[in-house]
């Protein structure tokens, strides 16, 4: 189904050629030059973060709800993050595709009238969930902080 506004037009075909241009011969496996640039240590996962960055702030000029932003900043977050991890990162970018997602809200938005309203509940839940790792990461210091003073204490006495 294309996307109702002619000016979007060009936003699928970048997604197109980002996640899903070129197909594996003998399989149904799709990819595009997302993956393909990650393999390019920082400049790749930069590049296409920034294409994905463009394609979303094209998509809110034409406007789409702020809540369709938030979860296409989302996808394009956990591409950039995970993407960056080496040779994990390499295999996510194949699969994730969140140019393509990105689309696929774009026309659910357009087509099924989805994901209307401003977004406040995705962003106070991000939000909380990042102090909860954020705590468990301080935690996690708290401990080992305290295990290696232990540690120098019980060399330091010693001697």
């Amino acid at each position: 189904m294309p996307l109702p506004d002619e000016r979007l037009r060009w936003v699928e075909s970048v997604s197109r050629l980002m996640d899903s241009q070129f197909r594996l011969p003998g399989t149904n496996f799709k990819f595009g030059l997302d993956p393909i640039l990650g393999f390019i240590p920082l400049a790749g996962t930069l590049s296409t973060y920034a294409v994905s960055g463009i394609l979303v702030f094209t998509m809110a000029r034409y406007g789409v709800s702020r809540k369709v932003v938030i979860l296409m900043c989302l996808n394009i977050m956990l591409d950039a993050l995970i993407g960056s991890i080496p040779v994990l990162g390499n295999i996510f970018d194949f699969a994730y595709k969140a140019n393509d997602r990105n689309v696929r809200l774009l026309r659910r938005h357009y087509a099924e009238g989805k994901y209307k309203g401003s977004g406040t509940g995705i962003v106070i839940t991000v939000l909380l969930l990042l102090l909860v790792i954020l705590g468990f990461i301080f935690y996690g210091i708290w401990v080992l902080g305290s295990y290696l003073w232990q540690y120098l204490q019980q060399a330091l006495s010693s001697y």
